[in-house]
């Protein structure tokens, strides 16, 4: 018996994703055209099973891009949506709206490389947003315990589930894609024994985008 379901809708393409810039707080200033396209087929293709297991409420994080993808999501299922602090991305202090070409030239690599090491000045380590963005998860997950939640989410937040779902080490150099707008599924499964774990149902999924035109690649 599956208990509780996260699903997890990366934003839609951004500007800052367009523009190749980092997109903090300070300077995200939302969806492209293509974006609202993409939070528009993900919010539709909810709807259809929407129909005959709802969900129950939808939540984003505060940057403009997941409020934006959250409010679409939430209007085409008709359901709440609630803004939470704890789904934020990371801080990328003196790095916000800086070409991310040359923050990853001047901090050798993506925030990923040197994961202890803060990639501009003011901004988290990884492994430092990743503990932090886990107790946050952990939180909301047990505050929505038995309900089927939609997250419009940061690619980073999809790596943080995985991370604490998996049990995933902190640190680890291991990876997952997340394209935007794609959609990826935890289940809290619970068996005729009491035996409960947490089980993966799909990651990145992208099949309700293969109307629209292809993202180019980085």
């Amino acid at each position: 018996m599956i208990t509780t379901e996260l699903v997890f809708v990366r934003h839609g393409q951004a500007q800052c994703n367009a523009d190749g810039v980092v997109g903090g707080p300070r300077t995200c200033t939302g969806l492209t055209n293509l974006g609202y396209a993409q939070a528009e087929q993900a919010a539709r293709r909810l709807a259809t099973e929407h129909l005959m297991k709802p969900f129950d409420v939808v939540f984003a994080g505060p940057r403009i891009r997941l409020v934006q993808t959250g409010e679409i999501i939430a209007q085409t299922l008709q359901i709440p949506v609630h803004h939470d602090d704890r789904l934020d991305g990371p801080v990328h202090g003196d790095a916000d709206g800086k070409p991310w070409d040359a923050v990853k030239t001047a901090a050798n690599g993506g925030p990923h490389a040197h994961p202890d090491t803060p990639w501009a000045a003011g901004s988290d380590t990884w492994n430092g947003f990743l503990k932090r963005a886990s107790r946050n998860l952990s939180q909301l997950i047990g505050e929505n315990q038995g309900k089927r939640i939609v997250f419009a989410a940061h690619g980073e937040t999809v790596i943080t589930a995985h991370t604490l779902l998996l049990g995933i080490p902190i640190g680890s150099p291991a990876g997952f894609t997340h394209n935007h707008a794609s959609i990826t599924r935890w289940q809290h499964h619970r068996n005729r024994l009491g035996q409960t774990r947490w089980m993966i149902d799909r990651h990145n999924d992208t099949e309700h985008l293969s109307l629209l035109t292809p993202e180019p690649t980085p």
